[in-house]
């Protein structure tokens, strides 16, 4: 008994040893790197905290992103989480694309970027990789073929219906009206009606439904959390207060669909015909997709692939159809030429139809420099499976890089007076490059939904616009801030004049 207690001992002690020796190791790597003259530091380094102590939120670490490049013409950021988890933002369009071409995949790791969405979204599109995701982006890449997505036009018609009937209620004596809310709750509305044909009012009842309700907390404590790094291992999470709701919240959602994937299979089985009666919805696919050897997905898989496309698709549209009201508002000039184009393409026609979407090229315009300027998506992030050589500096084997989508958007090298919103920009994109301006990420783990949700803006976007007139609030000025999207510290108010 004594030499096996030796044994298991000397065992432990050896993996300690080296766990420490790998982590000694890492710190002088990452101690390296943080003295390379290509990089800058986003300030003083703290012995415990790194830089966590020069940060309350992400915006400040986007506007000290901002002003190294301004100041010190930087292309990477270094940044500590205490003293054991080194990141490195990048800040260029050319050393972005060296990562974005690669198929480095999500740091989903204890720690990384996308960890605190795994217990809610598992395994999907967004955060898997290798094979698996390979073999799941080829079966899931149907669900977004031209022909199913032309069904998918009369839904987002209906859904944003009911959003503008709201806001004309909202607003008949003359007041402002706060939009990003009411437009959330309608980008989750068709989310749901196309994902798994749900559809139960859920614009009427707002944050009163408990989905919208779980959506809601789950994203904001998925956040909270990556600026909480001792929240970092699960054990410690899972006893917080935050964890706990998070846990409630996650159940809810995982019950719903899993509710919904059951009916949904035993329907199949019950009349596999009812496919053919009916235009496909994305669990449709998710449940008769199957791969070269004929096998299909798991329930658990159809689940955190629903997760993904719900949190995905409604969240960062949202963002974009809300900053897009917004400039709208504020640039009165480009809103009228907007205006024109819609009433020419939909003459007398409330309704917008699939042979409209390409017409509105002046929409188009409008929608792609919103993005620029308020990008739905601040920042992803990789991690280096193997060595990766960005402008003369090599990041190590697990070295965390976050590409800082918001601080590309507003590159003086790419962009010419990036603080003006000028639509005409994107007229002529023949000289630029492909990977200057992602708001879809690119490369070959680019958003598998993109042309779901351009449709879907552009169909919100010309009913708003044939309707109303819109108009800015100088009460209410909105306050940009980064998340996980982003949105805006005090709503966005616009007032609306009926046409």
């Amino acid at each position: 008994m004594d030499v096996y207690l030796i044994v298991i001992g000397t065992l432990l002690a050896a993996v300690c040893i080296w766990k420490i020796f790998g982590i000694v190791n890492r710190y002088k790597e990452a101690i390296r790197l943080y003295s390379h003259k290509e990089i800058q530091s986003i300030g003083k380094f703290h012995p415990i905290w790194g830089h966590l102590h020069l940060i309350s939120n992400f915006d400040d670490f986007t506007d000290i992103c901002f002003e190294l490049v301004k100041e010190t013409k930087t292309r990477i950021v270094s940044f500590w989480i205490m003293f054991f988890f080194p990141l490195f933002a990048i800040c260029h369009p050319e050393t972005a694309k060296i990562v974005l071409k690669s198929s480095e995949p999500k740091s989903k790791g204890p720690g990384g970027a996308y960890y605190p969405l795994m217990d809610w979204l598992g395994d999907g599109l967004l955060i898997s990789d290798g094979k698996k995701w390979e073999r799941n982006r080829r079966l899931l890449t149907p669900a977004f073929h031209f022909d199913v997505l032309k069904p998918y036009v009369s839904i987002y018609n209906k859904v944003f219906d009911i959003f503008l009937d709201k806001l004309e209620k909202a607003t008949s004596g003359g007041n402002s009206v706060e939009v990003y809310d009411p437009i959330g709750l309608a980008t989750l509305d068709t989310m749901l009606r196309c994902s798994v044909s749900y559809d139960e009012r859920v614009q009427e009842q707002g944050s009163n439904h408990p989905y919208v309700d779980a959506m809601k907390k789950l994203t904001h404590i998925s956040q909270e959390r990556l600026l909480r790094p001792w929240l970092t291992w699960d054990f410690v999470f899972y006893l917080s207060p935050l964890g706990r709701e998070f846990s409630r919240h996650t159940k809810y959602v995982h019950d719903f669909d899993e509710k919904v994937i059951r009916e949904r299979r035993a329907s199949l089985a019950a009349d596999p015909s009812v496919l053919k009666k009916r235009h496909l919805d994305f669990l449709d696919i998710l449940l008769t997709a199957r791969d070269e050897q004929g096998t299909g997905l798991t329930d658990r898989e159809v689940r955190d692939e629903v997760d993904t496309f719900l949190f995905e698709g409604h969240d960062t549209t949202a963002s974009s159809i809300g900053w897009a009201v917004y400039s709208l508002a504020k640039y009165p000039e480009e809103q009228q030429k907007v205006y024109e184009e819609v009433t020419k393409v939909l003459g007398g026609r409330q309704n917008v139809e699939w042979s409209d979407i390409q017409e509105l090229s002046r929409l188009s315009l409008f929608i792609k420099e919103s993005m620029r300027m308020f990008s739905p998506v601040p920042g992803i992030a990789r991690v280096t499976t193997k060595k990766m050589e960005l402008d003369g500096v090599t990041l190590p084997v697990n070295t965390e890089v976050t590409i800082m989508i918001q601080v590309l958007n507003h590159h003086e090298e790419i962009w010419k007076k990036p603080q003006e919103f000028r639509p005409d920009r994107f007229v002529d994109e023949s000289n630029r490059d492909p990977y200057s301006y992602v708001p879809f990420s690119a490369g070959p783990r680019n958003c598998i939904g993109q042309h779901f949700a351009m449709n879907e803006q552009k169909v919100a976007l010309a009913k708003l616009i044939q309707r109303f007139r819109i108009l800015p609030d100088p009460n209410n000025i909105p306050v940009p801030t980064n998340g996980v999207v982003t949105r805006s510290k005090n709503g966005i108010y616009v007032k609306l004049e009926k046409r």
